[in-house]
């Protein structure tokens, strides 16, 4: 059976009413934060804390999928996690290339389509591998895009574009003319991702940890207080209805958004207060 088959009619009426606020978002991003404390707290290793976590990833998945999501991107592992200690880094791509293994079918049967970002180079090479192969198998399903975010960092993302604009520059393929929010955002590894519409964060922790530092500038943030583990469908629900409650103004008034005037996010701030002096 397909995701949509298997749902129960009572999830599949929460769904419906979430769906008629008529504002769920295009893009969720999450920081699934919390794996080791739950498993501390029961006195397990750290490791059964990312297992438990691994059926969040799973539900949180297919509930997005049901409610017609278009892009979810999840925080996995960092590029600060390689610091960890061995076992437990060892232990995570063990469970990376067992969710690659065990999940691909059903993404697929599911009309998922798999991408990744962040430094992939760094992964084990069987890693490598499976999401190669994964990605390309799901490259022209057309539902959900699923997005695991590996050996990843903002930062790191940002200093690598600043790198690569330096590099064309000089090449003399752009002027620094040229440069501004929307050619910059078309050197990330994002690119081909609209912005993250809310960010969701597991286990109260008030941090963006690094993840997606640009491109979550007017997302909204949903700060869950479960730890990962613990965070099911329910607990998305309960994100989008506070997400659907809010006003998104990119800057600008109420009443602005009241008349009609909507944000043109690809054009360059700076470039539409200088236009606006000009003509002054």
């Amino acid at each position: 059976m397909t995701w949509n088959e298997e749902q129960n009619s009572k999830d599949k009426e929460i769904q419906e009413h979430l769906i008629a606020q008529g504002n769920l978002p295009k893009h969720i991003a999450v920081i699934m934060d919390g794996n080791g404390r739950w498993a501390l707290a029961r006195q397990f290793a750290r490791i059964s804390g990312h297992k438990e976590g691994i059926e969040s990833v799973r539900d949180i998945v297919k509930a997005s999928s049901q409610l017609g999501i278009k892009y979810l991107t999840l925080y996995a592992f960092s590029i600060e996690n390689w610091n960890r200690p061995l076992n437990e880094v060892g232990g995570l791509m063990k469970l990376l290339e067992h969710y690659l293994r065990q999940e691909l079918d059903e993404l697929h049967k599911n009309n998922v389509r798999l991408f990744t970002i962040g430094k992939v180079s760094s992964l084990p090479k069987v890693v490598k591998k499976l999401l190669h192969e994964a990605m390309e198998r799901t490259a022209n399903n057309t539902g959900l895009t699923l997005t695991l975010a590996l050996s990843y960092s903002g930062r790191w993302d940002i200093v690598r574009a600043v790198q690569i604009i330096s590099l064309d520059v000089r090449r003399g393929k752009i002027s620094p003319e040229d440069i501004n929010d929307e050619l910059f955002s078309s050197y990330l590894q994002t690119r081909d991702l609209p912005d993250p519409d809310i960010l969701i964060r597991s286990s109260g922790e008030m941090r963006l940890s690094n993840f997606l530092l640009w491109e979550i500038a007017y997302g909204e943030i949903f700060i869950s207080q479960k730890l990962w583990p613990e965070f099911r469908r329910d607990e998305l629900y309960e994100a989008l209805y506070n997400y659907t409650s809010r006003e998104r103004r990119f800057g600008r008034t109420s009443s602005q958004l009241a008349s009609g005037e909507t944000p043109d996010r690809k054009d360059s701030y700076f470039k539409r207060v200088v236009d606006a002096l000009k003509n002054s």
